[in-house]
């Protein structure tokens, strides 16, 4: 079985400013380490899927540097390949007009490979998933396509695109945040929200995609799939089944999330704290691959360090990190007190800083005896601010000292 994989990674990620001020969605770091694409990639090459071209569109140039430090494969080994591909413009001067029009433009690359099967995913979720097993419904139930599915309560499925199918998993419609959302099979419950994450025989998506070209359509969700229902077989891969090696009995099982704004791109950070984290990023059998960083292991002279990540490079010289996640190369003053924050590489904590709630993009400067977090006007009038209340520092965007907001 010969299998191609189509990564989606144009995502503007609007919702996310100030993080995509400078940066695609699937190339904003997550955790101490990784960018949000590392995980549809290394879901992909750990189920031996080795061909792979990422399409990319909107402020590249970050994922780009990203994949070619972190993700270059042996040269000469043949079917195995990780290909950024920007848009080509071979139909015309237009960029990529929706999911399917992505495919579509390069269409000729699927035509080269000649693969029996293509995946098409997306890489702004953060998730892991054993895509062979995907892939083994996909044959058992001789569908021509197959929609990776992920199951919700029915009270929160209203936020999401819901799938209808019968009790055989097989498809009957598409519902975009349905009112009153159908339940999935078997379980009243709850209900299909579908992942974006899409598997087709090779001759029905390229069938498929022509015939959306021809009617001016661009979207796997609101068109392909919807006409595809009605003349073909398709499924839902209900993505609760899937089980990948390692994973401990504390974590959640089938752990996906679309962090699309910053409080839930904030909130997915918590969930890989604690002694048993919902989502352990320590798993020996199923590694998160990302770039090939080559600083030192943190140093810590003094300070208290409760629950957080301290990533290589960094130097805490007093203070207190609490709950907290600290990427490469943050330097920490004494005197510094930080809770409940994201700070990513190459900042600067200088002496008596206090953070609380924030995020702190990479390249930044915390002046002495800053406070941020703690006046929800103040912060508004300088910063972005979530609905949650987080506060988010853009990239580059240095920090003034404020002391008469100090207490």
């Amino acid at each position: 079985m010969k299998v191609l994989a189509m990564v989606l990674a144009g995502g503007q990620g609007s919702r996310l400013h100030p993080l995509t001020a400078e940066r695609s969605k699937p190339a904003v770091p997550f955790g101490g380490r990784y960018r949000i694409a590392d995980f549809v990639l290394s879901s992909l090459t750990n189920s031996g899927i080795q061909a792979i071209y990422i399409l990319v569109q909107y402020k590249s140039q970050s994922l780009i540097e990203h994949v070619n430090k972190a993700w270059t494969r042996a040269p000469g080994v043949a079917g195995q390949f990780i290909t950024i591909v920007p848009p080509q413009m071979r139909e015309g001067p237009e960029w990529f007009q929706g999911t399917s029009d992505a495919i579509f433009q390069n269409i000729n690359l699927i035509q080269r490979h000649k693969p029996d099967m293509i995946a098409v995913f997306g890489a702004d979720h953060i998730y892991r998933m054993d895509v062979r097993q995907m892939i083994d419904f996909h044959r058992q139930h001789s569908a021509d396509a197959s929609v990776a599915a992920l199951p919700v309560p029915l009270a929160e499925a209203s936020g999401f695109g819901v799938i209808d199918a019968d009790d055989q998993g097989r498809i009957r419609g598409f519902l975009e945040k349905p009112q009153n959302p159908p339940p999935m099979p078997g379980d009243p419950g709850r209900a299909y929200a579908s992942m974006g994450n899409y598997l087709f025989d090779t001759e029905v998506l390229l069938t498929a995609l022509r015939e959306a070209n021809e009617n001016g359509e661009h979207d796997f969700g609101h068109h392909v799939l919807p006409r595809l229902i009605r003349t073909h077989r398709v499924f839902a891969y209900n993505f609760a089944d899937n089980r990948v090696p390692g994973v401990a009995d504390y974590e959640e099982q089938a752990y996906w999330r679309d962090v699309g704004t910053i409080d839930t791109f904030y909130a997915a950070h918590y969930d890989l704290l604690g002694v048993e984290p919902r989502f352990n990023l320590f798993n020996p059998q199923w590694f998160i691959n990302s770039s090939p960083y080559q600083g030192p292991s943190p140093r810590i002279i003094a300070g208290e360090i409760v629950d957080s990540v301290i990533s290589a490079g960094s130097l805490i010289n007093g203070g207190r990190i609490d709950h907290s996640i600290l990427r490469r190369e943050v330097i920490v003053e004494e005197d510094v007190e930080i809770e409940d924050c994201i700070v990513m590489d190459y900042a600067v904590i200088r002496k008596g800083a206090r953070l609380r709630r924030t995020i702190v993009d990479r390249y930044n400067e915390i002046a002495p005896n800053t406070r941020v977090g703690f006046d929800a006007a103040a912060d508004r009038q300088r910063y972005v601010v979530s609905e949650g209340g987080v506060v988010v520092l853009g990239k580059r965007q240095y920090v003034p000292d404020v002391t008469r907001y100090a207490t």
